[in-house]
């Protein structure tokens, strides 16, 4: 799946978790570090409960693909309010995380460093309010002037270019659009990719 990451610069792995079987989850709990496991076990919410364990197992399922390792062998640190350290293998890809709603996706490279993030689009949200509160009057104002679906799109991709940079720590670097029907999808790089990034769908069996 990831034999076009070193002539790409970078990969997106995306996965429906409404795709995986609830039976299934245990097999991917055995995955988590310690510390992920008592993270994992203080989620109240069952969506946010399946989006990090699913998140974590996609990452590592990606990873070790692509590193020709077990999944379960990839360890992570866990850091509060920052993405995780990757502690082994040594030398791995950089990489970023990113979740919405049943979606969770993860992006790979070999080559810089990343800032992933994904927005399912809620037709029900007052785009415009959250612009002028997230943008200001004036930005809000040019998004009032379009046509209502392309207003949202233009919020959220304006809103997950803003998470993607957030990521990735600085305001410098590239940052690419990627196509979706539900969501919107932004990742950023400290280094300009040499080509657009590959969007690969699932990542995780399904049974």
């Amino acid at each position: 799946m990831f034999s076009t990451l070193s002539n790409t610069g970078a990969s997106i792995c995306l996965l429906d978790i409404r795709t995986i079987a609830v039976a299934q989850l245990h097999r991917y709990e055995t995955w988590l570090g310690p510390a992920e496991v008592a993270r994992y076990a203080g989620f109240v919410r069952q969506l946010r409960r399946r989006q990090f364990l699913l998140g974590r197992a996609l990452l590592r399922a990606s990873m070790g693909e692509m590193l020709e390792v077990a999944p379960e062998s990839i360890a992570l640190e866990e850091r509060p309010s920052q993405a995780p350290r990757l502690l082994a293998p040594a030398g791995g890809p950089y990489f970023s995380i990113s979740h919405s709603g049943h979606w969770v996706a993860c992006a790979l490279s070999g080559t810089t460093r990343l800032g992933l993030d994904i927005e399912l689009r809620d037709s029900g949200r007052d785009v415009l309010a959250l612009a002028r509160q997230a943008f200001g009057a004036a930005v809000a104002a040019d998004m009032e002037k379009l046509p209502q679906e392309e207003r949202r799109k233009a919020f959220y991709q304006r809103w997950s270019e803003a998470e993607a940079r957030y990521k990735l720590g600085m305001d410098a670097g590239a940052c690419v659009n990627l196509a979706h029907a539900e969501l919107s999808i932004v990742l950023c790089s400290a280094a300009p990719l040499t080509h657009a990034p590959a969007l690969l769908l699932s990542g995780l069996a399904s049974d």
